[in-house]
């Protein structure tokens, strides 16, 4: 049987800053191939988002099937590490590394589990950029896919949902995001003759009061309220005595299942031209918000926790998007991981025995969903 520790140190040994590529999909194939999975590995994408590579590991043909979904690219490590990002040094019960819980942890405790099992089908879907554009990834494994006719019945995103301690929160859903842009054309001139110019400034700021006042929901059973933030406005004018040629305004909107991103940029386009006749509006969908309704695959999740924990995990879709946001299209998909307090952070750890537990809790889920 494969061991989780001792697979997280070989992973957390490989850089893999995103996106990932060679060595780290190299010690994840070697674990898998004794393990009886065919094992996918390819390189898509051009430069800025690419190339990026995937891996697609399938194993078994059960009537049911189930996915798990992971990522092994991480955010650069930063300066004022205890040792290196990359040592895999375990020290008072705790594994170091960028990644050990954001979230090769999780990868490989789901690998140690399948290890345990030959019942039904597994796979992976493995990117090496989830951390970036993710242009390449998760959704270029989806189209491979489909190509392959593979359609899991269930996801598990291994991403790290737990809060205080191990278990105590799944993701059921996550809120969509769109990044709107706004610019708002003026005429450049002096501010001594504001006849002659166009001073696009006056414009925008009504445009963005009007913006401010919007209120998009209150809210839903499961998801918290819609909500718009205005995150830059440049003007980009080096001289106080000139009228600038232009202003601009960037949005960040994170909305629950009530709305669609395309909906929202042309209620903001709408706002603008009510104000501006010439304004240009843009928008970029990052991800549309999805909910698995709390049913059979939350709970048979909540009680393999709770038979490894003791305790019953909240089910949330509060936080950021993840790939979820993709996957969602294939099959109901949950997330649940490891304690996230040290994610993105100096000297990311992951304690050992949240790793052997998780391990039992995916092996539990893997003999639930597939027996």
């Amino acid at each position: 049987m494969i061991d989780a520790v001792a697979l997280t140190q070989a992973l957390l040994r490989a850089d893999s800053v995103t996106p990932a590529r060679g060595a780290v999909f190299d010690v994840l194939a070697t674990a898998l191939v004794p393990l009886g999975f065919a094992v996918d590995r390819f390189t898509v994408g051009e430069a800025p988002d690419g190339p990026v590579e995937n891996l697609l590991a399938v194993r078994g043909d059960g009537p049911r099937h189930l996915a798990f979904a992971g990522h092994v690219d991480v955010v650069p490590p930063g300066e004022g590490w205890t040792g290196s990002p990359w040592s895999g040094e375990l020290r008072d019960g705790l594994l170091y590394g960028r990644g050990a819980v954001d979230m090769k942890g999780a990868v490989a405790a789901f690998v140690a589990a399948a290890s345990r099992s030959d019942v039904g089908t597994l796979s992976l879907i493995i990117t090496g950029d989830e951390e970036g554009p993710a242009t390449y990834g998760t959704v270029a494994l989806m189209e491979r896919m489909a190509a392959r006719a593979i359609v899991p019945d269930l996801c598990l995103v291994g991403e790290p949902t737990s809060t205080a301690r191990l278990g105590d929160m799944v993701k059921i859903g996550r809120r969509g995001s769109v990044n709107i842009w706004i610019e708002v054309p003026g005429r450049q001139g002096h501010v001594a003759y504001p006849h002659l110019a166009d001073n696009p400034i006056p414009r925008l700021i009504a445009i963005l009061a009007e913006i401010e006042g919007v209120v998009l929901d209150e809210g839903t059973d499961w998801f918290q309220p819609s909500n718009i933030e205005v995150t830059d406005i440049a003007v980009g004018n080096p001289a106080h005595n000139v009228i600038p040629a232009k202003a601009s305004a960037r949005l960040s909107i994170r909305f629950n299942d009530r709305h669609r991103g395309a909906d929202l940029i042309e209620r903001i386009r709408a706002i603008a031209e009510r104000h501006a006749s010439n304004v240009m509006v843009t928008g970029k969908v990052s991800g549309e918000a999805f909910l698995t309704e709390p049913g059979a695959f939350s709970t048979l999740l909540s009680e393999a926790i709770a038979g490894a924990t003791g305790v019953t995990p909240e089910l949330s879709t509060t936080g950021g998007t993840s790939d979820a946001r993709f996957l969602s299209k294939l099959c109901p998909v949950v997330e649940f991981g490891l304690i996230n307090a040290t994610m993105h952070k100096v000297d990311e750890a992951v304690a050992v025995e949240d790793l052997r537990t998780l391990t039992d809790i995916y092996a539990d889920v893997i003999r639930r969903a597939l027996k």
